[in-house]
């Protein structure tokens, strides 16, 4: 069924949620002629209720989910309340396959619990229960509630509060405002039915047959159908994820800026990846928008074509050099260096001490030939067994790809994977004491990561040098949905010990020559507003070339319907100044269901 992501992990009972939420003081058992679900729901995040057996609470099945670990129904009282911030309908847990259906009245007598999807650890925020049920059928075949219309009037366009300061920035005490705040308006409907009409995808349908879509089509568009995310102040708040209560054969397969015409409607849930989702059980009709994957243009006979491109854990087993050497050679137009991250060993994840990876490059190579390509030859530097993260077993690394016919490679011994490349001056000109050579490899900041691979390239007669990074991922980082708000960004430490380390390379080198080309450039696994970037661009000593691109464009990742940038290629002075620099994020993967990777390749032209 639609995802083994949606695995019940977590705690069921208060005690076990969060300080913020275990701190509820619980009231005496409620009488069962004055308890409804909005009692259950309160007007805060967790309820009033949390902890207490109820009796006997009526309302009417809007769905069931019958899959997974997470069984149960939700269940709304068609006779609301006067206060918009009481949420009417309430997801019971029944562990195994329920025995009702939509339409059934019922009464359920359990325990209201708060339940945090990922477990305590995520940040998330807590779902509120009702557990070990016992659930009367009083009739069946009664009307479902009408669902909640979720558009672009109802949502509101400040994304969350500020959490509360005196417990730790959680937010889950806080009075709900469902009309100043798109989250507090989503929770004042979980466990809701809702629907969403004629809504636009903005991330693709994946291999757990979600997607998303959003009810505000003019918020921060672009021009291929997307939702940019351009700064932590201004949150894409008409976003929502889509599930199934159905088939997933019955799952549309979309691709950014197609439609779901028609209703989408089911109850509103909560999850772990990704937050707020209705879980349809009435799907709209797909209407393709026909998005095509980009092609760049070719660089000029003087112009040096620099691309980065994650190509997402790549081994000899995979299927998708073909795919990866067309992408390369057609949309790319085949550049002149291409920084690969996430090249694996020659065994993938087989953990057995292989580290070489000259059997994925050189059939990556290949299949480059095969596809009309140059037959590119290829620098890189092993790394020491299981110690730069990434899939157990495939020791990922870095990747150097030139063409022989347009740029050479500058070879100097002494660089390993525990050796620290340095800088010289020769003639007047900074050289690297090797090539390739990887920086400062044992220092902290690279623990369990990738360390950068730094080479020099000579293009008609021009020494550039190039630095290719894959820098710590943002795995660990609290979601945008989180009960903390704003945040936090745990990842962040790492990764800025990680630029300022390429910073202070980079700045070695323009202090041994002022005016050397430099680029670094790779997955930089952050946005190009971020405190990461700022720090790699630290005094000018570099430049994230993206920003070249009108923000509509600036994306390389589409994340929970976010187009955002974690690919970038970073400039020295002497390469901005020239004023002759062409960037061109390349839009061939992360808009697609059928991608071959979850990144967009960038390509950097300029003349040195």
């Amino acid at each position: 069924m639609p995802s083994k992501r949606t695995a019940r992990i977590g705690a069921l009972t208060v005690a076990a949620v969060c300080s913020t939420v275990s701190a509820v003081v619980l009231t005496a058992p409620a009488q069962a002629d004055t308890v409804h679900i909005h009692d259950i729901q309160g007007t805060t995040r967790t309820s009033p209720l949390a902890g207490t057996k109820v009796t006997d609470v009526p309302g009417i099945v809007t769905g069931v989910r019958t899959y997974g670990s997470s069984k149960g129904f939700w269940y709304q009282d068609p006779t609301p309340d006067a206060d918009p911030a009481t949420s009417e309908g309430v997801f019971v847990f029944t562990s195994s396959a329920p025995k009702v259906a939509v339409g059934d009245s019922v009464t359920v007598t359990g325990t209201v619990s708060e339940y945090v999807p990922g477990g305590v650890s995520t940040g998330n925020q807590s779902v509120t229960e009702v557990t070990k049920p016992t659930v009367t059928v009083v009739s069946s075949g009664n009307p479902v509630p009408a669902a909640t219309v979720v558009d672009a009037r109802s949502v509101p366009d400040d994304y969350a509060p500020a959490g509360d300061t005196a417990a730790a920035g959680s937010v889950n005490a806080l009075p709900l405002e469902p009309a100043q705040y798109a989250l507090d308006y989503y929770e004042s409907l979980e466990g809701m039915n809702v629907q969403v009409a004629d809504t636009r995808v903005v991330t693709a349908t994946d291999k757990y047959s979600e997607l998303w879509v959003t009810v505000k089509p003019h918020e921060h568009a672009t021009r291929r159908g997307g939702t940019v995310y351009g700064s932590y102040t201004s949150q894409n708040t008409g976003r929502i994820q889509i599930q199934s209560l159905g088939a997933t054969a019955d799952f549309p397969t979309a691709n950014v800026g197609d439609k779901l015409t028609g209703v989408t409607a089911g109850p509103l849930d909560y999850n772990q990846f990704g937050g707020y989702t209705l879980v349809a059980n009435q799907l709209g009709t797909l209407q393709k928008g026909g998005l095509e994957r980009e092609t760049t243009r070719k660089q000029a006979r003087g112009e040096l074509a620099v691309a980065t491109y994650n190509v997402e854990n790549l081994d000899p087993g995979d299927g998708t050099f073909a795919a990866h050497a067309s992408a390369i050679v057609n949309n790319l137009n085949s550049p002149d260096i291409v920084s690969l991250e996430e090249i694996q060993d020659n065994n993938g994840a087989t953990d057995d001490g292989t580290v070489a990876a000259d059997q994925t490059v050189n059939k990556l190579i290949d299949a480059i030939v095969a596809a009309g390509g140059p037959k590119y030859q290829w620098r890189s530097i092993d790394p020491v067994n299981d110690q730069d993260g990434g899939e157990p077993g495939g020791n990922i690394r870095q990747v150097f790809l030139f063409n022989p016919e347009r740029v050479s490679f500058t070879d100097r011994a002494g660089g390993d994977s525990t050796t620290a490349v340095g800088v010289t001056k020769v003639h007047g000109k900074a050289q690297l004491t090797a090539s390739p050579g990887r920086v400062d490899p044992a220092n902290d900041a690279w623990k369990s990561s990738r360390k950068p691979l730094a080479g020099e390239f000579v293009f008609r007669g021009q020494t550039v040098f190039v630095i290719a990074n894959h820098l710590n991922s943002k795995g660990g980082d609290q979601g945008l949905t989180a009960q903390y708000q704003p945040p936090t960004r745990s990842s962040e430490v790492q990764r800025h010990t990680q630029a300022t380390l390429v910073n202070a390379f980079v700045d070695e080198i323009l202090k041994t020559q002022k005016n050397a080309d430099v680029i670094a450039l790779g997955d930089m696994n952050d946005f190009e507003f971020s405190e990461t970037a700022k720090i790699l661009e630290g005094h000018g000593e570099l430049w994230s070339a993206i920003k070249s691109l009108p923000k509509s464009q600036r994306y390389t990742y589409d994340y929970q319907g976010n187009a955002q940038v974690l690919d970038q290629i970073l400039v020295s002075p002497s390469i901005r100044k020239g004023c002759d620099l062409d960037y061109d994020s390349v839009h061939i993967n992360a808009e697609f269901s059928d991608q071959i990777s979850d990144h967009d390749p960038q390509v950097l032209r300029f003349r040195p």
